[in-house]
């Protein structure tokens, strides 16, 4: 994976210390930003190729921040997909593209019969669907029966939680988003001492790049284990 590092390094004296500007990260969410490690290679080889899928129909499921909405906008990209949210399924949908359902477990009661009709209507055109989840279907909470018979029946893409490689990548990336790179040596520190989960990296990124801001100083190992509570 190639991440593209800039150090910010204006700062004036003239500013009050407690002043601290937070800039939204730019978040790299091309194909050659996601890294691909034991924990999501599979869901990965799935992903690229749809004309496998049984019924034509897929649900990716993964922990929270482990990288589904990046499949999802990669596989939106490739296939020139549409993209709806539980909420903004369309009634009638016609269009000749693929479709992504994002954050499908969270599906209100009064829009089940709406991905029921997409899900129909896009197997009858011979068009993907994609659907990512943090829990598989038989753990959703659908009352539309038919709707539930035909989603806990899709196949599954599981990413697993993260390995070590993909840990020690996640937050070297993550810091980049936000334009920082602290030294190797701090990304080895925090992977192998933080909570090995992908919102625990995003979190300490976030915390981190925060504490150097407000102080001033590059991200180092000392800030860290005090975040750490080390």
């Amino acid at each position: 994976i190639a991440i593209a590092v800039f150090i910010a390094g204006c700062q004036s004296n003239s500013m009050p210390d407690q002043l601290v500007f937070e800039w939204p990260a730019d978040e790299g969410l091309k194909a050659e930003d996601f890294f691909v490690s034991d924990a999501n290679a599979q869901a990965v080889a799935m992903l690229s190729a749809p004309e496998t899928w049984p019924e034509l129909k897929l649900v990716l499921v993964g922990p929270e921040g482990s990288g589904k909405s990046h499949l999802a906008r990669i596989f939106q990209d490739e296939r020139d997909a549409s993209v709806f949210t539980p909420s903004d399924i369309p009634r009638n949908y016609s269009a000749p593209y693929p479709v992504v359902i994002e954050d499908a477990d969270s599906i209100p009661e009064s829009e089940e019969e709406a991905l029921f009709h997409l899900h129909n209507n896009l197997r009858a055109a011979g068009l993907p669907l994609l659907l990512t989840a943090r829990l598989t279907p038989s753990r959703w909470a659908l009352a539309l029966p038919d709707l539930k018979s035909r989603m806990v029946a899709t196949t599954v893409a599981q990413i697993e939680d993260p390995d070590d490689e993909l840990l020690h990548i996640l937050l070297a990336k993550l810091f980049a988003d936000r334009q920082v790179m602290p030294p190797p040596s701090v990304i080895n520190y925090v992977a192998t001492r933080m909570d090995r989960s992908y919102v625990a990296a995003r979190e300490i990124v976030e915390q981190l790049d925060r504490v150097a801001l407000a102080d001033k100083k590059q991200i180092n190992i000392k800030m860290a284990a005090a975040l750490l509570d080390i």
